[in-house]
């Protein structure tokens, strides 16, 4: 049976992992009614990612869910980063090489309000996504695969087929974040380039076994194990019972992921662990593989790729899941601008100018990385100068660091000022993340809550009443990054979109005539 369930969605969201369950929360936050449909019957419950960068914690923040997944993540202060060992047996007595946890500069302690205790498993961090968007009334549809799309000029029509059977749905613009083989992708023809699958197919084995006699007290985000009878890579999901172990598939063997069955599971992760006695629960299995890739276009029509649908990330560094996370939000703000009427809809061309060059940043910062770890995990004059060497970045300037150059900044400056240093990166450049000043206690990121916002030097008295003038909230900030009369207009995804640092002759139309070009209008602000 066909129906139509609405006459048109504003904005509908295919895929219902971390990235999709962020869009729509995204999207709600600003007020934008959003249908996400998923073929899984519900949130995921295997971990994949597990390392939430500081921008994703920012815009966690934004939302409101900041300490839920603190409190879901595993508290890892003081603990091992990393640790090599050739069993978690032989690790507890001591036979271990650890990298600690690392541990902020001053200068970047200073650069963001607020960070997680530890790791968060993705499928963590979902449960309190979509928990969230079921307090929020957000229609999330389980169990429904997208089978058709097309579109015109007005929109966007699709059929999908869920639990009660097929139906179709017209929407004015989709957001496909359902994955690397994205079935979105594919069926508007959009292909990708990079290197593809890269070395040893992998089988992630969840489980739960009591691991705690064993470690004895240590506590660590991944520990890769050596021993030949089940080489692979251990990660904490909660540091104690629940568990993922990455063991490598013999292809040259033979070996396929089908060989691992629950018997085959559960002796590699006794062998793992090093007690051949040990009881485990193996609760899911499922194989991947390191991949690069990146989508040719970000934009078709009124579709638009988010997440690994756009791009795919190797592992090393903890970039992928941040950088779809970076991609829902510098896409939410601009559909609902739109949506509202705030917006013109070239607004929404700034998506693939401003994600495109940074995900193949991304994309290449992590490439470089898997050629070797050490650039990464590294620490010292020497382990800097081979990053140097190898035009690798330091992680917090790719997760926090990077810049826009397109259409909604004013005067962009895209070229980074320092790629070692964050706090010389986050100098209050148009198309840089405002620098976080702490504003009375406030941090200027929460002054800015999802708003077009200024921030006023302290003698800015003409820049205060042209805001209030054009509707704006503004803040005054003593800063290195502000002249004391000079002005930055914040974006309301906390980008940088215009900084002055001295007065206009008629402030309030300097404003307005900014607005007007960065929101692709030519309508004067009412407020927000």
């Amino acid at each position: 049976m066909t129906e139509t369930v609405y006459p048109e969605v504003p904005v509908l969201v295919v895929g219902g992992g971390s990235v999709g369950l962020l869009t729509a929360a995204l999207l709600t936050h600003h007020g934008v009614p959003v249908v996400l449909v998923e073929r899984r019957d519900g949130p995921s419950v295997h971990p994949r990612a597990t390392g939430i960068g500081s921008r994703s914690v920012e815009i966690l923040r934004e939302l409101g869910l900041d300490h839920a997944v603190d409190a879901a993540a595993v508290d890892l202060r003081g603990a091992t980063a990393k640790a090599v060992a050739r069993t978690v047996v032989e690790m507890s007595a001591g036979d271990v090489v650890a990298v600690p946890m690392p541990a902020p500069s001053p200068t970047e302690h200073d650069t963001t309000p607020f960070s997680l205790r530890g790791v968060c498993a993705q499928d963590r961090l979902d449960a309190v996504v979509a928990a969230h968007l079921e307090r929020h009334g957000a229609d999330l549809r389980w169990a429904t695969r997208l089978t058709g799309i097309t579109q015109d000029d007005e929109g966007v029509d699709v059929e999908l087929e869920g639990p009660d059977g097929r139906y179709s749905m017209r929407c004015a613009r989709l957001v496909a974040a359902d994955g690397a083989r994205s079935a979105v992708r594919t069926a508007l023809g959009v292909g990708t380039s990079g290197a593809g699958d890269l070395g040893t197919p992998k089988v992630n084995i969840l489980f739960r076994a009591d691991l705690r006699p064993h470690l004895r007290g240590m506590a660590f985000a991944t520990c890769t194990i050596t021993t030949p009878e089940a080489p692979g890579l251990l990660a904490t999901v909660d540091g104690e019972t629940s568990w993922v172990f990455h063991a490598n598939q013999d292809v040259d063997g033979g070996e396929r992921p089908e060989d691992f069955t629950h018997e085959r599971c559960v002796a590699v992760v006794r062998a793992a662990v090093g007690d051949p006695g040990l009881d485990v629960e193996v609760r899911s299995v499922l194989p991947w593989r390191p991949r690069i890739s990146l989508a040719d276009r970000f934009t078709v029509g009124r579709v638009f790729l988010v997440g690994d649908a756009a791009h795919t990330v190797s592992p090393m560094g903890a970039f992928g899941l941040n950088t779809g996370i970076a991609d829902a939000h510098n896409l939410a703000w601009k559909l609902a601008a739109v949506h509202h009427g705030e917006a013109g809809p070239g607004l929404l061309d700034t998506y693939a100018q401003e994600r495109e060059p940074v995900a193949a940043a991304t994309v290449d910062q992590a490439r470089r990385r898997l050629a070797d770890p050490q650039l990464h995990w590294g620490r010292g004059p020497a382990a800097d100068a081979a990053r140097a060497a190898a035009g690798v970045w330091a992680a917090p300037v790719v997760h926090l660091g990077q810049r826009y150059d397109s259409t909604a900044v004013v005067d962009p400056r895209p070229e980074l000022p320092s790629t070692t240093d964050l706090a010389v990166a986050l100098d209050g450049s148009p198309g840089s993340r405002v620098p976080h000043a702490w504003v009375d206690g406030v941090s200027t990121l929460d002054l800015v809550a999802s708003r077009w916002t200024l921030l006023a030097g302290t003698a800015a008295d003409g820049w205060l009443t042209a805001a209030a003038d054009v509707g704006l909230p503004a803040h005054q900030v003593r800063a290195p990054w502000l002249s004391d009369d000079g002005a930055l207009l914040v974006r309301p995804d906390a980008i940088v979109a215009m900084r002055a640092m001295e007065p206009a002759p008629d402030p309030a139309a300097f404003l307005t005539d900014v607005l007007d070009q960065v929101l692709a209008r030519s309508i004067t602000v009412t407020g927000t």
